[in-house]
């Protein structure tokens, strides 16, 4: 079902193309405008789909499908464009298909799963979205404070990484409860 929620989903992936398209043009006045409008509306679907009761099956797939493409999207542009260091584009890029692969195991496997984001999570993803921002308004102001994006860079490195090991252990306790 195509509701208002879902719809969002929908154009935050389409979003993702325009993204790639304005960053290699060097527009990124308008590359930051694009991705911080898709990310509000991960925000924005998600407080619908509650508010207005319209949770779906297909929204479940959606909104992490659209948030995986946007993010892995803008880490490994920004990564190639030489903007942050590739092996940040490598682990942050390598934690989202390490859960992705986590969870079609447990899936394939009938183990039962709710996934429920961590304070670690929630701190990766600010410090993720955090950096992305900050690196486009640099590029689009033409300045940039080098401690500042040193801080972003590893925060976003360690947020990462202690998340992504977070997410193994749950799949590894959900997976052994399963097979006990």
């Amino acid at each position: 079902m195509l509701n208002l929620p879902n719809f969002i989903s929908v154009a935050r992936i389409i979003l993702v193309p325009l993204f790639i398209i304005l960053s290699i043009d060097q527009d990124f006045g308008w590359a930051l405008f694009v991705f911080v409008a898709a990310a509000i509306s991960d925000a924005v679907d998600g407080l619908l789909a509650r508010l207005l009761q319209q949770r779906t099956v297909l929204g479940s797939y959606l909104d992490p499908a659209a948030d995986k493409l946007l993010n892995t999207s803008a880490y490994v542009l920004l990564a190639v464009l030489g903007f942050i260091p590739g092996w940040l584009a490598v682990i942050v890029v390598s934690r989202d298909v390490i859960i992705i692969l986590g969870i079609m195991i447990l899936f394939l496997t009938s183990h039962p799963l709710e996934i429920r984001p961590s304070i670690a999570s929630k701190l990766t993803t600010t410090f993720q979205f955090g950096t992305v921002v900050y690196i486009l308004f640099s590029k689009y102001a033409a300045f940039q404070v080098s401690f500042l994006t040193e801080i972003l860079v590893w925060g976003t490195a360690v947020a990462t990484v202690v998340s992504g090991m977070q997410y193994v252990g749950r799949g590894i306790r959900i997976f052994n409860q399963g097979t006990s």
